[in-house]
């Protein structure tokens, strides 16, 4: 496996990201050890919440939601999936499967060992923050999920992501600030179109960003499905507090809050709500959600 580490200038100066890095070796079941970048910031000893970003983004989507998290008590923890941001970056789409995902992250998990972890999880960080908590679920205290979902079979895969799938495999030029500047209802300028950009200085480095809506299970012979399917019947045993907070005008999952909260016992009575926000809700809302993870805790 032929690793590339995205050079520490590209993250010098960024608007409104000036967190310090750490890093932590992570591993899979069939992988050597790999680092992981993650935020670090707030008290040491207050309760965890973990910010699971998607793609093609990295922790500087939570870059408006950790000062406020922080400042109300919360240790939090933003960490770059392998293949984005600090982290380091397999160069091949092949080196890349949902299963390595999950099992990264689940490294983090106990390489920190986090327990009672609130999760915030959005985009391709659902499927693996969801696979977590029905297969790790005693590390996991609340979940939020922003415009998210566990693809379990139950739907089949729509017209936009079918089109968003074959962009991301076929585009010549894959430009992490301007798609999330497409997905978003607000303005993003581009100082911060610049940071999204930053992890990628040559498309080399966009291995795991070209091979993330592949491994999204939407075919009936996926490998994932399996698994997915015991982590979703998990989560219809799942108790403890479930919170759905979507950007409405997401044209991709936008409703899919519904099935998640009709399934989950947890999210029963919860304070669910969609924002005048699209697919990258984050950008659009960053400090309105923070403010609602506030309140729900109290």
């Amino acid at each position: 496996m032929d690793v590339l580490r995205t050079p520490d200038d590209r993250f010098e100066n960024l608007a409104g990201y000036s967190f310090a890095p750490h890093y932590v070796d992570v591993t899979a079941a069939d992988t050597e050890p790999l680092r992981m970048h993650y935020v670090d910031e707030g008290p040491t000893d207050g309760p965890p919440v973990v910010l699971l970003h998607g793609e093609p983004t990295w922790s500087y989507l939570y870059r408006t939601m950790i000062p406020p998290l922080a400042a109300g008590g919360f240790r939090v923890l933003a960490p770059d999936l392998i293949g984005f941001g600090r982290s380091d970056k397999p160069s091949r789409t092949e080196d890349y499967t949902y299963l390595r995902h999950v099992e990264w992250v689940t490294s983090w998990f106990t390489a920190l060992d986090l327990r009672d972890a609130t999760i915030f999880v959005q985009d391709r960080g659902s499927l693996i923050g969801l696979r977590i908590a029905g297969e790790r679920g005693e590390r996991i205290a609340r979940i939020v999920v922003a415009n998210g979902f566990l693809p379990a079979g139950q739907t089949p895969a729509n017209l936009p992501f079918r089109i968003w799938r074959a962009f991301a495999r076929y585009t010549p030029v894959l430009p992490a600030g301007r798609i999330v500047a497409v997905g978003t209802v607000t303005d993003v300028p581009a100082r911060i179109r610049a940071g999204y950009d930053a992890p990628f200085p040559h498309k080399r480095f966009q291995a795991g960003a070209r091979a993330f809506p592949a491994l999204v299970p939407t075919e009936p012979d996926d490998p994932a499905l399996p698994a997915n399917r015991a982590a979703w019947e998990a989560l219809g045993r799942w108790e403890k507090p479930f919170l759905c907070l979507f950007g409405a005008k997401d044209p991709i999952l936008g409703r899919a809050d519904r099935p998640m909260i009709e399934h989950i016992p947890g999210a029963a009575g919860q304070p669910h709500a969609r924002l005048n926000g699209s697919h990258f809700v984050q950008e659009d809302c960053g400090p309105e959600l923070a403010e609602r993870i506030l309140d729900w805790r109290t």
